[in-house]
């Protein structure tokens, strides 16, 4: 049986409260940015997510009914209010955040024009023409012009960042452009090619390298129209989709039918497959079922230079020629723009239970890891791990007391199944062999709320330190498992030195361990832009030293690409980028990602 058909799904582009918090560096001082207008009489977010200062202000500052924006003359508070009030923030304003973006309105050094916003001055030596408005009335002949955004930077913010922290790795592109069919695609890429205009392709937004932000400006090319899951075949257990499906849409769609999406990010709720595949997801599932590319059988793909290619299909086997598909999965948007993508599903499970066990120390629970799969014999669905100051932190964060008091790691383990038995005799044998190891205790999850409970103490680790200092930088490195306690001093003793906070946790079945550096709340912008590429070079030089990288599912993008020499000798460079120019001649698609400057690889 083929279920076929067009299914829409909707995507949120909406900038999520989560994302906006984010954005905000509470030291930071004004700064002057060209590329946006601060006199826009909407006073719109562009104006405070650029402008952001000290959570200690507001004492001496002047009252808000004092002064007006000063070209419409609208108390600022008003449009303060209205800011965060468009942007569905209004929980998080204060009377100090209001009058510290009002003084730093009134402080700002300059204001450019809306026309001078959005012209786009590349320097002497770029390799880039401007976007003019000739080409954007091309652009409008192929798309229409209601799929564009030019000369609207409000409109435009949500397209200059990802889910990166800091204002310094944003950039906004001078036209977005939003296609809805591979051919629409085709003729903007030949455009850009024949004007020599770098194109940025986006899905969700949602990563983590600034590998959807338009470093050069230029077209931002956004796949959110293209959001249909075109097929779900039943008989031989495939969907067809398109690159702005959201993960968990599809993930919901095929359950109706029996079957299973096994790439599993764990930004499931917001990022697309088109972003998972050019990153080549993993998440928490990856220790059994493997990361994104395991499941992505065909790809339909613009080439950089316009021609439209289809790779694979609904075929298990296939070893004609090159596997093609292998290297576009996880390029970063830098080779093709995916179109349609041909996936892989699997029979639903229908048994699951969730494991959390605390330890005394991080050894103790690193070294439990493997020996629950070679002398336990079970390959759990997920085995995360978090350190002491994650479950510290957490859990005051949660405002609940930690399930031990003397716990100095935690494992939460998840298996999954077909059959009861099956998963009782798995997570029975996971118990006994933990406490053999030294587990403190075991706390069993088998109704979807006590899941859903000790999940959420794993994915609140993130925001728990966003809390404490929205300032940070995240990490994904990944080391062999046996490596993950050798790993442990070396934080600490960054933590030490750079007086940063470091926690780790993530995927301990894999290696794959999210380190955040958090700022120290006390430290000056100035030192902390100082000291985080001296920190970032010592994490991955002794990454590196124990056999790991940089990044087991984020991707370089532009924020690790500095340190890619640090993981990848230059004959290893020199191959990728060659393979970079035979498909972009003109480096057009996605320029600025992965490899260093050619003077610093």
């Amino acid at each position: 049986m083929t279920v076929t058909g067009i299914v829409t799904v909707t995507v949120n582009i909406i900038l999520r409260r989560r994302s906006f918090v984010k954005r905000f560096d509470h030291e930071s001082k004004p700064k002057t940015r060209p590329d946006l207008c601060l006199s826009s009489p909407s006073c719109n977010a562009a104006t405070f997510w650029y402008t952001t200062a000290s959570s200690r202000a507001g004492a001496g500052l002047p009252k808000l009914a004092q002064h007006a924006h000063p070209t419409t003359g609208t108390p600022l508070v008003t449009c303060v209010d209205q800011c965060y009030t468009a942007n569905n923030a209004s929980d998080i304003l204060t009377a100090d955040w209001r009058e510290t973006h009002i003084q730093l309105l009134l402080s700002r050094p300059c204001t450019p024009t809306k026309e001078e916003s959005l012209t786009h001055t590349n320097p002497p030596e770029s390799p880039y023409q401007s976007v003019t408005p000739d080409l954007i009335r091309e652009l409008s002949d192929i798309v229409g012009a209601s799929f564009i955004l030019y000369d609207a930077p409000d409109r435009m913010l949500d397209y200059s960042h990802d889910e990166v922290p800091g204002e310094e790795h944003a950039h906004m592109p001078d036209v977005v452009v939003k296609p809805d069919t591979a051919e629409q695609i085709s003729e903007i890429m030949k455009l850009a090619n024949r004007e020599r205009i770098p194109v940025t392709p986006r899905g969700a937004g949602s990563g983590l390298s600034c590998g959807a932000v338009p470093v050069h400006g230029g077209i931002l090319l956004s796949t959110e129209r293209m959001n249909r899951i075109v097929e779900i075949d039943r008989d031989n257990m495939v969907a067809v989709v398109e690159p702005g499906v959201i993960t968990g849409e599809l993930s919901s769609a095929v359950r109706e039918h029996g079957l299973f999406y096994a790439g599993y990010p764990m930004s499931v709720e917001l990022c697309s497959i088109g972003g998972n595949v050019a990153e080549n997801a993993g998440g928490g599932r990856a220790i059994k079922y493997g990361v994104t590319g395991r499941y992505v059988m065909g790809l339909e793909v613009v080439l950089p230079t316009g021609e439209i290619v289809r790779l694979g299909g609904k075929r298990v086997k296939d070893v004609t020629g090159y596997d093609l598909i292998s290297l576009l999965v996880g390029s970063e948007g830098t080779l093709g723009v995916f179109t349609k993508i041909t996936l892989r599903l699997l029979p639903q499970t229908t048994v699951r239970v969730v494991l959390l066990i605390p330890f005394e120390d991080v050894p103790s629970a690193i070294g439990a890891a493997p020996k629950i799969m070679t002398q336990g014999r079970v390959l759990p669905t997920s085995l995360e791990f978090m350190g002491p100051l994650a479950v510290k932190t957490v859990y005051e964060y949660l405002g609940e007391r930690p399930p031990h008091p003397n716990i100095g790691a935690m494992l939460l383990i998840e298996v999954d199944g077909t059959s009861q038995e099956q998963v009782d005799t798995e997570y029975n044998a996971i118990i006994d062999l933990c406490l053999d190891l030294g587990a403190l205790d075991v706390y069993v999850g088998n109704t979807p709320s006590t899941e859903k409970r000790m999940w959420r103490v794993r994915q609140e680790i993130a925001e728990a330190f966003l809390a404490i200092c929205p300032v940070q930088s995240i990490e994904d490195i990944v080391v062999p498992m046996a490596q993950i306690p050798d790993l442990m001093p070396e934080l600490e003793r960054l933590s030490q030195k750079y007086d940063v906070l470091m926690p780790c946790f993530g995927h301990a079945g894999d290696g794959n361990l999210h380190i955040h550096i958090v700022k120290n709340p006390e430290t000056s912008p100035e030192a902390w832009q100082e000291q985080l590429p001296r920190i970032l070079t010592e994490l991955y030089t002794a990454v590196a030293g124990l056999g790991g990288t940089i990044s087991g599912e984020h991707g370089v993008g532009s924020k690790r690409s500095h340190y890619l020499p640090l993981v990848l000798g230059p004959v290893l460079i020199d191959v990728q980028r060659r393979i970079k120019k035979l498909f972009d001649p003109l480096d057009i698609l996605n320029p600025g990602k992965i490899f260093p400057p050619a003077e610093a690889g």
